[in-house]
C-alpha cells in the first residue's frame, strides 16, 4: 500500500507522518502542495504544521492549494484521507469535514500528552480500536478549539460522527470535548492530536498498557492499511 503525505509551505510534521506510515507497513509517498498529481496513492495524510504561516485562518490558504482539488476528488471516491492538526483545519476549510477550529479558549499554545476516548471505531482510520478505548497521544496546537452550530453539533452527535473525544481535561475549549470527527462515509477523519508522534515503543507517551506504551497512534495508520488490504 502507498500512502501519500502532502507537504505545504510551513508543514512541520510531514516527515514524522511519513515515518509513521513506514512503521505501519506501507510505503510513504511525498506529495507537493503545488502539484495536481496524487501519484496513484491508496490513502492520503495531511500533516500538522503551520501552512502558509497560518495567515487568514489556519488551513484556509492550504485548502486552496492545487493538490487539494485532487484530495477532494479522491475523498469523494472513497480514498481514506487523514488530517492531523493543521491537516484537520484544512479539511474543515475545504468542506470535507464539518465545523471549524478556532484559537484555544485560554489563548495559549498548548503541548502535552493527551488522553482521548475512541467514540467511533468504524471509520477507515479507527477499525483497530474499540469504542470506549482510551489512548494517549501528543497534542500541540494554538487554534484547536472545535466549533460548530448547535444544529450541526447535534447532527454530529446523533449520527455518530465524533471519532475522538478529550478525556480528563479539555485542553482548548472544543465544544463537547471533541478531538476528532469524520465525514458521513467514514473515509475522511480529522483530529487535533498527533498520532504520528506515538508509533514507537519508548518514544511516545506512557499508557496504562505496557504492551502498547508509546504506540497508541500506530493503530490509526494500521487501521487504514488493514482496510485497504481487505479491499485489494
Amino acid at each position: 500500500m502507498r500512502v501519500g503525505v502532502v507537504t505545504f509551505p510551513g508543514s512541520l510534521d510531514d516527515r514524522d507522518a511519513q515515518r509513521a506510515v513506514r512503521i505501519a507497513g506501507a510505503e510513504p509517498v511525498a506529495l507537493w502542495h503545488g502539484d495536481h498529481d496524487l501519484q496513484g496513492v491508496d490513502a492520503i495524510v495531511l500533516p500538522g504544521g503551520f501552512s502558509y504561516g497560518d495567515y487568514l485562518r489556519c488551513g484556509a490558504i492550504a485548502s486552496l492549494s492545487p493538490i487539494m482539488t485532487e484530495v477532494v476528488d479522491a475523498a469523494g471516491r472513497g480514498v481514506p484521507v487523514l488530517g492531523i492538526c493543521n491537516g484537520f483545519q484544512m479539511l474543515t476549510e475545504a468542506h470535507l469535514l464539518p465545523g471549524g477550529l478556532i484559537r484555544n479558549d485560554h489563548g495559549n499554545f498548548i503541548c502535552r500528552d493527551q488522553r482521548l476516548r475512541v467514540e467511533n471505531a468504524s471509520t477507515a482510520w479507527t477499525t483497530e480500536f474499540t469504542v470506549g478505548d482510551e489512548i494517549t497521544i501528543p497534542l500541540k496546537n494554538g487554534e484547536g478549539g472545535f466549533i460548530a452550530s448547535a444544529d450541526e453539533l447535534a447532527r454530529l452527535e446523533g449520527e455518530g460522527h465524533i471519532v475522538f473525544r478529550y478525556v480528563d481535561v479539555n485542553p482548548n475549549g472544543s465544544l463537547n470535548d471533541i478531538a476528532g470527527v469524520t465525514n458521513a462515509r467514514g473515509n475522511v477523519v480529522g483530529l487535533m492530536p498527533h498520532p504520528e508522534h506515538a508509533v514507537e515503543p519508548g518514544f511516545g507517551p506512557d499508557t496504562p498498557s505496557a504492551m502498547r506504551s508509546g504506540t497508541d497512534g500506530l493503530r490509526v495508520f494500521t487501521s487504514a492499511l488493514t482496510g485497504l488490504l481487505a479491499r485489494a
